[in-house]
């Protein structure tokens, strides 16, 4: 996507101010043509993600024992593996002053991970919003193939809910379990952000709830409009326009969309059961062909 008549097409949506419905489509019919991204196999594919909502302290206790670290300064940004999370999670990092906030919960900290953002309720009052920070560089393992190749869940059956389900009945094998997926994940704090805002995504700018998709940043440039068709959990049609500002590890190939649903164990729901086909329809700035169109 050219990102220069994408900015230009931005600025003048901009100068255009509030607009109807009808005014704003007339826009994006005007400015925008759309391409539909056929991967090489099979078609589109949407996911979700959310926000986590949970309960944490700024020191550690008897019951919040489960750390979220900041970066530390050794981490190479050049990409090169650090500690993965086995060797985090056994004390590598300990000593070193680098958590953010403690949990009760393993579990809990690590679909944090996984979604890449939380709120944090604090004990003693407040609320601590995390953003992603970095990684430790190790290839991202989804748990949930790890337990359906084990014959723990059913194909067809792996969803965040049974994931979790499974992970609380069998609290020996757990941990274990958690540490197939080698992936670590650092936090910063996002002090900007208002209440009503979502986390910050990788593009810099806030999440919003039902219009923000997560793309394969190495193919699709951040803020490029895609329109999505796909069906929701429930089995309700989503025809809907969407901004694409953040990325993710799992997040790989032309078609390939993480929705973001909002925040807190409502939205979780719905973005831990989105297994859906559907049509990714990239709309690039008139007068222009994406790449992967062509």
């Amino acid at each position: 996507m050219p990102g220069a008549a994408l900015v230009q097409a931005a600025e003048r949506a901009l100068s255009a101010g509030a607009q109807t419905r009808e005014a704003a489509r007339d826009f994006f019919e005007r400015e925008f043509c759309a391409f539909r991204v056929r991967p090489a196999e099979g078609g589109g594919f949407f996911t979700g993600y959310y926000e986590p909502e949970v309960i944490g302290s700024r020191v550690r206790t008897d019951r919040f024992t489960v750390p979220l670290y900041r970066p530390p300064d050794d981490l190479d940004a050049g990409g090169t593996p650090y500690h993965d999370r086995r060797a985090i999670e056994s004390g590598a990092l300990v000593g070193r002053g680098l958590e953010i906030v403690w949990l009760e919960s393993a579990v809990d900290a690590f679909f944090i991970h996984v979604q890449g953002s939380a709120r944090v309720r604090l004990i003693d009052g407040g609320v601590l919003r995390l953003s992603y920070a970095a990684k430790s560089g190790h290839a991202y393992t989804p748990i949930g193939r790890v337990l359906r190749e084990r014959g723990a869940l059913p194909a067809g059956g792996v969803t965040m809910g049974s994931i979790r389900a499974w992970l609380a009945a069998h609290p020996a094998e757990a941990r274990e379990v958690m540490w197939a997926n080698r992936s670590f994940i650092f936090f910063r704090e996002s002090e900007c952000l208002a209440p009503e805002e979502g986390p910050l995504a990788a593009a810099g700018v806030p999440l919003t709830a039902g219009r923000s998709l997560a793309v394969d940043r190495t193919i699709h440039t951040f803020h490029s409009p895609v329109f999505v068709e796909t069906v929701l959990p429930d089995g309700t049609p989503l025809r809907r326009l969407l901004i694409a500002q953040d990325t993710g590890s799992a997040i790989v190939g032309p078609a390939r969309g993480d929705i973001f649903f909002g925040t807190g164990d409502k939205a979780g729901a719905i973005a831990g059961a989105m297994q859906s086909a559907g049509t990714f329809w990239l709309l690039a700035p008139a007068g222009t062909v994406p790449e992967i169109a062509s």
